[in-house]
């Protein structure tokens, strides 16, 4: 097989990073949608990362579809200590109840009897959650207990891998919502309780959208957050970094100046210039592509596309591939796929075949 390579070159001007410096050990802004990390600082450095750990078992919960069951508390929460909901054995709440106890006060004998509830056991449930680990493609991570504490192995994993599951999570609208909620109120067969969450950000920033603290004596302060403006969705992690709070709102400012949201690829018909061979057919693409740029970076991208020239020609068939390339790095690629006829006038299939066969096209 053949196959034609078109450049359609757009600008070029060089590359362009953010200024600011963070001080904490392990650091990393990602954008939400795409994935292109915006800043880097020893991203794949195993460490401790105490509470934040925590999204993993909150995720879990809510795609186990039993949100709404009522749980009763066992006696599994009495291995608790540290941070709690104080929640009693005997007591009953929803599952989703926990999630919010865990989410907002960070609370460890919710995680606790989050994993048996849902895992059947917490060492199963532990199980589940490198499982998914693996799924999403955490490759640095090993959990051994649901909420994050050090006792034993503790849980170990890198700022990349955690924004990598904040980027899976924040694409469930739960999560979105409980992560997002700044105050919880639950009534309980035993008590009340008034939960304001522990995410400082929420309230000291206008901007953010969720996120989870942590603390342990050997992890230090961890805190992973989200943030969005003007259709620019952002996650930082930042690991052992005592002024977290305010260096993830200096972070997300330079970016949200710096940066902006491009649609680079438009789903739908898609002209390819100087190409012959399909010119009497639409070419299309399934879904839209954005990009976080600066306006520097705008101009210094070039867009290559690959057509493998097919003897049978049947309506959405891959026939090629959109390479959006910034300077010599390739940041997306998608199939491009075969439409309808442009006109009536229908080209000799075995001239076709001919023509394929001596490679005169």
């Amino acid at each position: 097989m053949k196959k034609i390579i078109l450049i359609a070159i757009l600008l070029l001007f060089p590359l362009s990073v953010l200024g600011l410096e963070s001080n904490g050990q392990c650091t990393i802004l990602m954008d939400q949608d795409s994935g292109r990390i915006l800043y880097a600082k020893d991203v794949n450095t195993v460490r401790s990362v105490a509470s934040i750990s925590k999204i993993m078992t909150a995720i879990l919960a809510i795609e186990s579809k039993k949100l709404d069951d009522i749980v009763e508390i066992g006696e599994e929460i009495n291995g608790s200590y540290g941070s709690g909901i104080y929640i009693k054995v005997g007591e009953k709440m929803r599952l989703r109840d926990l999630v919010y106890g865990l989410m907002l006060r960070s609370g460890n004998d919710a995680a606790l009897a989050i994993a048996h509830y849902v895992g059947g056991s917490v060492s199963k449930f532990v199980e589940m959650m490198n499982e998914k680990a693996k799924e999403i493609g955490m490759k640095n991570t090993t959990f051994s207990n649901p909420s994050g504490l050090d006792n034993e192995k503790g849980n170990y994993s890198t700022a990349y891998d955690m924004a990598i599951l904040t980027k899976y999570a924040m694409q469930n609208e739960e999560y979105r919502k409980i992560v997002g909620t700044k105050k919880y109120v639950i009534k309980t067969n035993m008590n009340t309780y008034v939960w304001n969450n522990k995410n400082k950000l929420l309230s000291l920033y206008k901007y953010t959208t969720g996120g989870k603290t942590g603390f342990t004596e050997i992890a230090k302060r961890t805190l992973v957050s989200t943030a969005s403006k003007d259709d620019l969705n952002l996650i930082i992690v930042t690991l052992n970094n005592g002024n977290d709070f305010n260096e993830h709102m200096d972070l997300y400012e330079e970016t949200f100046e710096t940066y902006k949201k491009y649609k680079i690829l438009k789903k739908g018909n898609i002209n390819v210039f100087d190409d012959k061979y399909y010119k009497d057919y639409n070419l299309y693409l399934n879904k839209d592509f954005y990009y976080p740029l600066t306006n520097e970076e705008k101009n210094n991208l070039y867009l290559k596309i690959e057509l493998e020239k097919k003897i049978i020609f049947k309506k959405g068939n891959e026939i090629g591939k959109a390479i959006v390339m910034m300077g010599d790095k390739k940041i997306y690629e998608d199939s491009i796929y075969l439409g309808k006829l442009k006109t009536k006038n229908k080209s000799n299939i075995l001239k076709r075949i001919i023509d394929w066969i001596k490679g005169l096209w």
